[in-house]
C-alpha cells in the first residue's frame, strides 16, 4: 500500500508524541490507536500502518536477545546485561536462551545489530573463506 507524505509526516507526529522520557510509552501508544480509529479520518489505514511499523522498529530496537550454547553464570548474565545497558541504555529489555547448535560462544542481537562470537559463526565464516 502506498503511503502519502501527509500520512507518513502525521503518524511521525504521532509516534513522537508516544515516546515519554526516551521510552516508548505502551498507554499512549494504545490511546492513539483507539482515537485513530474511532475518528477514522481521510486515509487512517494507511497513516495507521506507517505508524505501526515506526512502534514495531522501536520495540525491535529496544529488545535484546542473548543466546548461548550452555546456561550461563549469573555473575555472566549481570556483565551481559550491564555492558549492553551501557551501549544501548537502560530501557533495554533482555532474554537469554540457549542454543546447542551455537556449540560455545555468544550471540548478541539488538535490534538490527547481531554480535555473533559462536563457534558455529565462526565455522560458518572459515567455510564461507573456502
Amino acid at each position: 500500500m502506498k503511503i502519502s507524505k501527509s500520512a507518513r509526516r502525521d503518524a511521525k507526529q504521532m509516534f513522537r508524541c508516544c515516546i515519554a522520557n526516551g521510552v516508548l510509552d505502551e498507554a499512549r501508544v494504545r490511546s492513539v490507536v483507539r482515537k485513530i480509529a474511532a475518528a477514522k479520518p481521510r486515509g487512517y489505514m494507511s497513516l495507521l500502518s506507517h505508524f505501526e511499523r515506526l512502534v514495531k522498529l522501536e520495540v525491535e530496537r529496544r529488545t535484546a536477545r542473548v543466546d548461548s550454547a550452555v546456561t550461563l553464570a549469573p555473575e555472566m548474565v549481570e556483565k551481559i546485561t550491564n555492558d549492553l545497558n551501557k551501549l544501548y541504555g537502560q530501557s533495554l529489555n533482555i532474554s537469554f536462551a540457549q542454543d546447542p547448535a551455537l556449540v560455545g560462544g555468544l550471540r548478541i542481537k539488538v535490534g538490527s545489530d547481531v554480535y555473533d562470537g559462536s563457534v558455529q559463526g565462526r565455522l560458518r565464516k572459515l567455510a564461507e573463506t573456502f
